[in-house]
């Protein structure tokens, strides 16, 4: 089990060094982040002396120091107890961390790490499967036996038995728990065993390589994970499989040094919200307008080579007339207008979606709206083209800010009708 030392907690957008700052790294470990981010990591940039974090979240555990990302959209020094919880949340909400598991076991353990609520996931589905036996699968199997059995291959049995008559080559089959479902399960539990710091869980890996037959040690990679194939049978080992991918895949062992081996759960912020706003408004939305995310179209096309498309990231329909579109921005305006290029990209969604108004949405402070119109490009005459800033309190749980967030878009939806 990794014994943490460190526990280091930042905010995005901080910058993180070796030698200046309450929260500090060893250069070992800015050696291990830097040679991670040399493999095409884009969770942080390099800076002189240490790293600066960008929009995404999560942690990243590097040795025996873990190292927590938490998001940010207020300008106060808020507690960051509040903003892990409320990024918990937004991952549940999302359906990333989905609670009602096969198991229907509640997690036990309060998270105080993102990563810990995983490796708790991994351990329920893993115990559940333990629990309701573990399937097996028909393998083939070829072999220089001295039974015959199965089917001989020819010209390995001429190749390898022209002086052993006594022998067969052949190749059979085997019904039997030995697959690859459970060697990639196996050497997850493996992993989880060494890098683990919470002493609640610790116990429950030991039983889990104590009850699970023992695996052959395989190579994985995404290859390894797209050749799966889920059915009626094994859809239960789903869950488990996901989160073992995930493990398996952002763990990066350090060969040569042994003990900096570095492990990321990152998340981007800009598509969390993204999905965050569009699950909060279809959850509450009960009129006859129709969502849809990332809704769409062509608009530009050469003449060799593939169409380019525009992606507005939530377009709201009713009754097939009126349209508005939104668009989600993970940051805080401070009060600021949107950057030229948000308010061109707005524009654009103006055009090619027909809408009656489109708007930008924020998280901030306090939930505030700011209405703005675009310019004719000789006049500067406000033109019948409307675009808003919607500001989104956040808090005070997920639960309520989801159905503020619903409120608030709604009430501006409804007064745009209204005109």
């Amino acid at each position: 089990m990794t014994n943490i030392k460190q526990h280091i907690t930042v905010f995005e957008h901080e910058i993180l060094r070796f030698n200046k700052g309450d929260n500090r790294i060893t250069e070992a470990q800015l050696i291990e982040l830097q040679k991670y981010y040399g493999n095409g990591i884009p969770f942080y940039s390099l800076c002189n002396n240490g790293i600066q974090f960008n929009e995404f979240v999560g942690v990243i555990q590097v040795g025996n120091t873990l190292i927590e990302v938490l998001p940010k959209a207020d300008k106060a020094t808020a507690s960051k107890s509040k903003w892990r919880d409320i990024l918990i949340g937004m991952l549940k909400a999302v359906g990333i961390f989905d609670i009602k598991s096969t198991s229907d076991s509640s997690l036990k353990i309060k998270p105080n790490t993102i990563l810990n609520l995983y490796f708790e996931m991994f351990i329920n589905e893993v115990e559940h499967l333990l629990h309701n036996g573990l399937i097996k699968q028909y393998r083939g199997k070829d072999e220089n036996i001295s039974v015959l059995k199965g089917r001989i291959q020819f010209a390995k049995h001429v190749s390898f038995n022209l002086t052993h008559r006594e022998r067969f080559y052949v190749r059979h089959t085997f019904y039997d728990a030995n697959h690859n479902l459970h060697f990639i399960l196996y050497k997850a539990i493996c992993l989880l065993q060494q890098i683990n710091s919470n002493v609640n869980l610790h116990s429950r890996i030991g039983a889990l390589l104590l009850n699970f037959p023992e695996m052959p040690d395989i190579k994985v990679n995404e290859a390894t994970f797209e050749k799966l194939q889920f059915t009626r049978k094994n859809q239960t080992y789903k869950k488990a499989i996901d989160i073992a991918r995930l493990l398996l895949l952002q763990f990066h062992p350090d060969i040569s040094r042994g003990k900096n081996n570095v492990l990321a759960l990152m998340f981007d912020m800009n598509k969390l919200w993204e999905k965050f706003v569009y699950v909060s408004l279809r959850k509450n939305m009960h009129t006859t307008a129709s969502i849809a995310a990332q809704n769409s179209k062509f608009f530009w096309k050469p003449e060799v080579g593939y169409r380019s498309k525009i992606k507005p990231d939530i377009v709201i329909n009713e009754g097939g007339e009126d349209c508005i579109v939104l668009d989600t921005k993970w940051k805080n305006i401070n009060g600021y207008n949107p950057s030229p290029d948000d308010l061109r990209q707005m524009y654009v969604y103006h055009e090619y979606y027909h809408a009656n108004r489109v708007a930008l949405v924020y998280p901030g402070e306090k939930s505030q709206r700011k209405e703005g119109a675009f310019l004719h490009p000789k006049s500067s005459e406000r033109l019948d083209k409307e675009c808003s800033l919607i500001c989104l309190e956040v808090g005070p749980s997920i639960k309520q800010w989801q159905e503020n967030i619903y409120l608030e878009i709604e009430s501006w939806r409804k007064g745009l009708f209204k005109k």
